[in-house]
């Protein structure tokens, strides 16, 4: 039961992240360049990223042992986590500007609204800037569901996971109509980051032959030890920052 509720809190945090990353640039082009070519190129990359799941999926289930799996897919969840991490310990510390919905839809909007537009039918650069977000960030979504949902057996939570972040992003976006800056993100960066970096380690530890105490009890304090070592880094990293202006 742990495990299912953290396979499925960890691919919902982190599906939502990336839908709210590629909603926002499908937006912007689709109020800028027009809403059909926005929403022809959405619709070609969620079929691109249906035929890899579809060529991938059979492919990992059945061909790749289980050991092997683990040990993979725990060190990409490490470096995966690694990443969201670092970025939002140095955003909670002040080291690094917040990740702004809203200046990112902005500068979106000003950057192809100085894009030429040619004729009145379907756009080029609509179509290839909606294709390319919804491509990018849903191929992220992909690689989390397959690795956290075959590592863990637990395949079918971790769809029923990205599909839920999948929908409720979907029905902020459109209430929202135009950004979606009220989502919580880099709260929710480090939370994920922090669930990634655990069941990395939890994972590749079980690939090579590591016995945790309590089986999948042991998650709980890996996420434990990993949300203080990143409480402690943040409080350590504003210190710093605060005493050096100080001395400035």
């Amino acid at each position: 039961m742990t495990a299912t509720v953290l396979v499925g809190l960890a691919v919902f945090g982190a599906c939502a992240v990336e839908m709210v990353e590629a909603l926002t640039i499908v937006l912007a082009a689709g109020l800028t360049r027009g809403w059909r070519s926005a929403l022809e190129g959405s619709a070609v990359a969620v079929l691109v990223l249906a035929a890899v799941v579809a060529a991938a999926g059979p492919a990992l289930i059945h061909l790749v042992p289980i050991s092997v799996l683990r040990v993979v897919v725990g060190s990409l969840l490490l470096v995966l986590g690694l990443q969201w991490l670092r970025k939002a310990i140095l955003r909670a510390s002040g080291h690094k500007a917040l990740h702004d919905e809203d200046a990112i839809y902005q500068r979106e909007v000003a950057r192809l609204s100085a894009i030429p537009r040619q004729g009145s039918g379907r756009d080029a650069t609509g179509f290839v800037i909606s294709f390319k977000g919804v491509f990018l960030e849903g191929l992220e979504v992909v690689m989390i569901v397959l690795t956290l949902g075959l590592s863990s057996g637990k395949l079918g939570v971790a769809v029923i996971g990205a599909g839920s972040a999948i929908v409720l992003v979907g029905v902020v976006g459109a209430v929202l109509a135009h950004q979606l800056s009220e989502v919580p993100e880099n709260a929710m960066k480090m939370g994920v980051g922090m669930m990634l970096v655990t069941f990395g380690t939890f994972w590749a530890g079980e690939g090579v032959g590591v016995g945790w105490p309590g089986s999948d009890l042991a998650l709980l304090g890996l996420l434990a030890f990993y949300g203080a070592a990143t409480w402690a880094l943040v409080v350590l990293m504003e210190r710093g920052r605060a005493q050096g202006a100080v001395a400035a």
